[in-house]
């Protein structure tokens, strides 16, 4: 929609003149007869896009109209004005050089910002008439961009360390939700909202508070909620336990220890017999041994991250070896 035709120039009118207001929150006058409405289009409009403050309604007679920032109506809130005899518009101080006003009241903002955002008024001027009209208010939102959330640490040790998740962008004029398994959050100490519920805390991260995590933004005109995101928690050892394949074995056979442990990342694996490593790994094939064969095999795990390790040890015999089948640790 382009601007009627209006000449633009620095005609100093005073500000004090032209108190008459209306805008979409109305209270009613007895000198009118219809409401005064203001009403943005698009209705959503996105950072970077063109709004038009659109109003409806106008009384007759009138001489020009004001548009301020805020519900404030003062020289420090004067975006512009436009007077209709002589066709003129007068920017304010705060006139940030995207606005446009009309000969039919309305508003054009360009290349809308956050800034942007919040409430406007309109004063209208009437003719011989400085004091009377209709008053109102509008408030500008912009659609919502899609969150993030981005988190202080993805990796964190459990039940040792606290992570903060913050949803992003920090955006003026919107409500932040969160949700936890696709629930809102559920009372707890080891969770904590910041006062505008943008950053939500997490002391010390256990499995049950690891996520996955969303968090919503939300206006007046629409909402937007991110990707869930899930902690990569580290923990262990958990309960381990050692096997044998045989519970007694004879000379010749070939029997073999089997271990296995809770634990993210994988714990490592290391075996020795007679206090010589032979391998690492989860399963150890004992070397053939001999009748008269008297020693012990030792068993250690241990996980580098949470620096956590065990180890236990037991007999090896070569005549009817006696073999644990399970041993926890």
């Amino acid at each position: 929609m382009g601007p009627l035709s209006a000449s633009c120039c620095t005609l100093h009118i005073t500000w004090k003149e032209l108190l008459l207001t209306a805008s979409l929150l109305i209270f009613w006058n007895p000198h009118t007869s219809a409401q005064v409405t203001i009403e943005a289009q698009p209705k959503k409009v996105s950072e970077g896009k063109d709004v038009l403050l659109l109003v409806h309604n106008l009384p007759q007679n009138l001489a020009g109209y004001i548009w301020y920032k805020g519900q404030i109506m003062d020289l420090y809130h004067y975006i512009t004005a436009y007077t209709i005899d002589t066709e003129m518009i007068i920017f304010g101080p705060a006139y940030s050089g995207r606005e446009t006003v009309y000969s039919n009241a309305s508003l054009l903002i360009q290349n809308v910002t956050q800034n942007d955002t919040g409430s406007y008024t309109i004063q209208i001027i009437k003719r011989g008439d400085k004091t009377n009209g209709v008053t109102g208010h509008f408030t500008l939102h912009l659609d919502i961009p899609k969150p993030s959330i981005s988190s202080s640490n993805l990796n964190p040790r459990e039940a040792m360390e606290t992570v903060i998740l913050s949803c992003d962008p920090d955006t003026q004029d919107v409500s932040y939700l969160w949700w936890i398994n696709g629930q809102s959050l559920p009372i707890s100490r080891k969770l904590q909202l910041s006062e505008n519920n943008r950053t939500l805390v997490l002391f010390g991260v256990t499995m049950d508070t690891a996520g996955p995590y969303e968090c919503e933004m939300k206006n007046p005109v629409s909402s937007s909620r991110s990707d869930p995101v899930t902690l990569n928690l580290l923990y262990g050892l958990k309960v381990s336990t050692i096997s044998s394949s045989y519970t007694y074995y004879h000379t010749a056979e070939v029997p073999k220890l089997s271990s296995l442990t809770d634990s993210h990342p994988l714990a490592e694996h290391s075996w020795l017999t007679d206090g010589k490593f032979q391998q690492s790994a989860q399963v150890f094939f004992i070397p053939q041994i001999t009748k008269t064969y008297r020693g012990c095999y030792v068993w250690f795990i241990h996980n580098s991250v949470t620096e956590i390790g065990r180890f236990t040890s037991g007999p090896l015999h070569g005549r009817k070896g006696a073999m644990p089948r399970s041993v926890y640790l």
